[in-house]
Formats: C-alpha cells, structure tokens, sequence
C-alpha cells in the first residue's frame, strides 16, 4: 500500500514536470520501463533511486524530499504476512496489504463467510475443500495467515467493515453443523462491534445485482484511490480506475437496499443458530 502511494506520488511529480517515462529514463540511465515499474508499486525502490528521481523532477523543497525518503523507507519495510507467501495464491497479499491500510471496506459475499469473520473451525474446513493438494502443514500455513488477517478489526483505528452475505451462507454447513453453529455465533458477536455493520441477502431478494459473484471494495483517505478486489482461484484481480469503482459502488448500494437491516439480520442469524 505504501509503494502505491509512493508510486502515485512519484507519477503527479512526473506529470508536472512535463516528462514522459522514457524521458526520466533517459536522464537516469534507466529503462522506461524501470521508472513504470516503480509508479505503478510493482517494485520496491531504494532511498537512492527516489532521491535521483526527485533532482529530476525538480524537487527542492526539504521537507517534501524526506517526507518522500520516509515513506520509501516505510514502503521496504516488510510486513508480517510475508512471511506467508509461500503459503498463499497471487495477489492474497496485495489483499491483506489493502485491508490493513484501508478506511473502510465493503464486502458482498456469495458462498462463505467472509475471511475476516471466520472461525477457526470454519476457516480450517474451507481450506481443506479449496486446497484438497496440499500437505497438513501448508494448510495449516494458510490458515495461521487468515486467523492473523483478523486482527485488523481490532486495531487501534481499525476500518469500518459493512458485510452483506448472501442467505445461503447461514445454511451451507461448511465442516457439520457444530461447525456452522460456531460461526453463526461468530457472526452475532461480530455485528456488535462497533465497526463492523453485518446485513444478510435474503432468498426472497430472488435475482439481484450481485448474482455474478462475490468482491470487496477498500476505501482509503485521500488521495489514495479506492480498490475493488474480485478473487479467483489461481489469482486476484484489482480495479481502481474511476468509473469501474463506481459501477461496483452502485452494485453494492443496491444490495444493501435488497439485504434485511442490520438488526433484522442479526434475529435471523440468531434464529439459524438456535435451530442447528
């Protein structure tokens, strides 16, 4: 997240000062393609290069320079779940990166409850489905790394979580009906904390504007742009251009109109629990 702000940064200083990716090569000795490669964070960059890009473009001013520095800084610093990535499918970390960095995130789930609200029991038994190749102990690697993307919800500032999920979350009984009646318990202790707003999809919402599938939009303070994150399989795909944020903003406000309100969901998880 930090190399995307850095990035972004780097990019406007570019922009204005009228240089072109090939240009800023040229000066530095340096590919175009290098100089596209940090804007868009797909590489962390050194002090040193930043630095050089700086004298570049212009920058003078002191305290804009180590403001920039500090951040590059922060940008190589490596997080904890790096130490997972052995253990994971492209982009999950990109992910859990975004989720630690974000505002807010808005959540449609279509077939599991969401990640961040999952227990343990509930969590182990879904990676054993996904991943049916792999050994006890890389399953357990998955799932020490889910457990610990939790915490994000009890950070100090923690961002603000609006989970809808679609009713047959509440009956698919993902490792027996112990298992689910656990997670169905997790789910009314998590709609009472205070930043986290659960709605359920009822079945009676019959076709609705989510049936394509799940995703996730992460809200981040200015300037940063907000993300939308579609998982698949073998992969994540991530969306931050204006407009294809804004059609996922306007699908999510119509499920939400669709859902039951928050209490309402909350009785009918409870009412599913009770009946397990």
């Amino acid at each position: 997240m930090r190399r995307r702000r850095l990035g972004l940064e780097l990019r406007q200083l570019r922009e204005a000062a009228g240089l072109t990716l090939e240009d800023v090569g040229e000066k530095l000795e340096w590919s175009g393609a290098k100089v596209s490669r940090i804007e868009n964070a797909r590489v962390r960059v050194s002090p040193r290069d930043v630095r050089d890009l700086l004298d570049v473009y212009g920058i003078t001013d002191e305290t804009r320079r180590k403001n920039l520095i500090l951040l590059t800084r922060e940008a190589r610093e490596r997080a904890w779940w790096e130490d997972y990535l052995d253990a994971v499918q492209p982009g999950v970390q990109t992910v859990v990166g975004f989720e630690t960095e974000a505002a807010a995130l808005h959540v449609y789930d279509a077939q599991l409850a969401n990640g961040l609200l999952q227990t343990e029991d509930y969590a182990r038994a879904v990676i054993r489905a996904i991943w049916t190749a792999d050994s006890p102990e890389q399953l357990e690697r998955r799932l020490k790394l889910r457990m610990g993307r939790q915490g994000v919800l009890v950070k100090d500032d923690p961002p603000q979580l609006w989970s809808v999920l679609d009713e047959s979350i509440l009956h698919r009984r993902v490792g027996g009906a112990d298992v689910l009646r656990g997670q169905l318990r997790r789910l009314i202790e998590a709609a009472e904390m205070p930043n986290v707003t659960l709605q359920v999809l009822p079945f009676a919402a019959g076709a609705h504007a989510g049936v394509d599938g799940a995703f996730m939009i992460a809200e981040f303070p200015a300037p940063d742009p907000d993300i939308v994150h579609v998982e698949y399989r073998t992969g994540a795909l991530f969306l931050d251009d204006k407009e294809q944020v804004l059609q996922y903003n306007r699908v999510y406000d119509r499920l939400q109109a669709r859902a039951m309100d928050p209490d309402e969901s909350v009785e009918r998880i409870i009412k599913l629990a009770a009946e397990l």
